[in-house]
């Protein structure tokens, strides 16, 4: 079973940083794609960024430039680094991955991410 652990979320005034962490645990046994979606109230869940297991990275332009995502393949985790931070981006962050040759998707529980302005 693969669980997803995040951290890092909270409240942070308009132009502060947040830094987003995600722990893949238990049997993976090769991760595709690993990235982070984000659900404001009311809104659709939206991709934010995401990176291949090579280390390829793409952005929603609307954090193009202020985001920045990395993963370590040996500890199988993603973060994202978030500067400049908007009222906008107010929204719970999840953390998704992508895993196998069957592309199996598992998301992590979400975490708070709250700009103030």
């Amino acid at each position: 079973q693969v669980q997803l652990v995040e951290s890092g979320g909270g409240l942070v005034q308009a132009g502060g940083s947040l830094r987003l962490s995600c722990a893949a645990s238990g049997t993976i046994h090769s991760i595709n794609v690993m990235g982070w979606y984000r659900q404001a109230p009311g809104k659709q869940r939206e991709l934010v960024a995401q990176v291949s297991s090579g280390g390829t990275a793409t952005y929603a332009t609307f954090v193009m430039g202020r985001f920045t995502i990395s993963r370590d393949n040996a500890k199988n985790t993603v973060n994202l680094q978030m500067s400049s931070l908007k009222p906008e981006d107010t929204a719970v962050y999840f953390c998704n991955i992508v895993v196998g040759p069957y592309r199996y998707v598992y998301w992590g529980q979400g975490t708070q991410v709250s700009v103030s302005s």
